[in-house]
């Protein structure tokens, strides 16, 4: 018999169980942050029929392991705490774990730019020319003890981990191989919320979407009753994400497409399969789930692409955020060399999804967590307006030049060049030529670096006005 995840993790952990010793899943460690204001599943194996105590926090839970030898207790929920705590579980051996937190808890995955790691940030050529206080050297002032991490490694997760360890505080040589967009999201949350925060990476450099996603998942969703499922399915949603559950954390961060560019409806599809099942699998259907649009990059080099095939691509990664709970961030301006797939400014990448999580997931009413993003166009003679969301307290060029990269098009479908000025939170957008325009779109070409932002500093979410994903993809 053939046993993966989460089942493949059970029974190596029934097999311990023959020596009468508690074990516990590797995700369950010294230095982890638990959630806080939920309750916290605590479990592992034991010998069939042995009482298994779980002390914390001045909680005391007392369970029996089931006939496989399988315990699971619920702590109750918590408040944030940054004193460091130990938490007991007994059976017939005693297991101890040291320094633990209660506070926020999200995990992040996806493919090379969230694997992107610290070292890797601190080799990056500087934004600027002052040098105190930038992210290139974060790792050198990195000693916040309530910021903690966890890098699930393929190979070891499903195994228990007699020493614990898998958890460190987020400094020195943890830190070094750490997801750099996934720390510097904890730094921006832990800034702003004052609480221990947690970051679980699990992450595969070059992975498509669909191991990522548990094959049976697929059944139930109709668009993929007609249409091929490739990329290998449930690759790394075994062995990677299964045994994670359900440890308790507070939403997902997503960094991953390069591998599917050239994907529209489908991605859009396979997205919702992954949402759905993650959040299933953690019996929460509203858990956050904010993701990152890809930055401009010379895919042409490759010539099944074309310069519009990203831009179609992220018309698709925006269709996703019909879904609830989930949210977007567009990084049209952080990539300083368009023949590099593995942008910099990965401190701006967390940064960035730091403010969607404190907006929509923490309440912070007075964020602006997005960039201007189209919402209607009229047409008005030979121009047409267009209206904008996310505004912020005002739309500007973020250089002072003339706003870049709007087109227009009129029934004839050919779009060329376009003038646009902002008028309060409106573009008018027109071409000499044109007298009869259709249709307008934005930063329509994989290497745009546009300037049309909001006062915020966050750049424009690019658009075409005759997206037709509006009538493929049903949500």
């Amino acid at each position: 018999m053939k046993l993966t995840g989460i089942w493949l993790a059970a029974f190596i952990l029934k097999v311990s169980a023959v020596n009468a010793t508690v074990t516990l899943p590797k995700i369950l460690g010294n230095d982890m942050v638990l959630q806080r204001n939920q309750p916290v599943p605590i479990w592992g194996n034991a010998a069939p029929g042995e009482v298994v105590t779980v002390s914390f926090n001045k909680q005391n839970v007392k369970v029996t392991a089931n006939s496989s030898g399988q315990w699971m207790v619920k702590l109750k929920a918590m408040p944030a705490s940054a004193q460091p705590q130990t938490l007991t579980i007994k059976g017939t051996n005693i297991i101890q774990l040291h320094n633990i937190l209660v506070g926020e808890v999200w995990l992040c995955s996806g493919q090379s730019n969230m694997a992107y790691e610290m070292r890797k940030n601190s080799k990056v050529a500087k934004p600027d020319t002052s040098t105190a206080n930038s992210p290139v050297d974060e790792l050198e002032r990195a000693h916040n003890s309530a910021i903690r991490i966890f890098t699930v490694d393929r190979k070891k997760q499903v195994k228990p981990d007699s020493t614990h360890s898998g958890w460190s505080v987020a400094q020195d040589s943890a830190l070094r191989a750490f997801s750099a967009a996934g720390y510097f999201f904890a730094k921006n949350v832990y800034a702003q919320l004052k609480v221990p925060v947690g970051i679980i990476c699990s992450a595969v450099s070059g992975s498509r979407i669909e191991p990522w996603i548990n094959e049976t998942a697929f059944a139930e969703e109709p668009y993929f009753k007609s249409v091929k499922i490739e990329g290998d399915p449930g690759k790394f949603y075994h062995p990677m994400i299964e045994p994670l559950a359900p440890f308790a954390i507070k939403g997902f961060l997503w960094y991953q497409g390069e591998s599917n560019v050239g994907e529209t409806t489908s991605y859009i599809y396979k997205m919702q399969v992954l949402i759905d099942s993650w959040r299933k699998l953690w019996h929460n259907e509203k858990l956050p789930f904010y993701f990152v649009q890809l930055a401009p990059y010379l895919n042409t080099k490759d010539p099944k692409f074309n310069p519009q095939t990203l831009p179609e691509f992220r018309e698709a990664q925006v269709e996703v955020t019909h879904i609830p709970n989930t949210g977007i961030i567009v990084t049209t301006d952080l990539n300083d060399d368009v023949k590099n797939i593995h942008p910099p400014f990965k401190w701006e990448i967390g940064r960035r999804l730091a403010l969607l999580a404190l907006a929509k997931t923490y309440g912070y009413k007075n964020i602006i967590y997005s960039g201007p993003m189209y919402q209607h166009m009229k047409v008005e003679g030979n121009k047409i307006l267009l209206d904008f969301s996310s505004a912020g307290s005002g739309l500007v060029s973020h250089n002072g030049k003339p706003l870049s990269d709007f087109e227009i098009a009129g029934a004839d479908g050919k779009f060329m060049p376009a003038e646009a000025t902002i008028q309060d939170n409106s573009v008018i957008v027109s071409n000499a030529t044109i007298t009869k325009p259709v249709a307008v779109r934005f930063a329509w070409n994989e290497i745009a670096q546009p300037n049309f932002y909001n006062k915020e500093g966050l750049p424009a979410v690019p658009f075409r006005t005759d997206n037709p994903l509006h009538y493929t993809y049903k949500h």
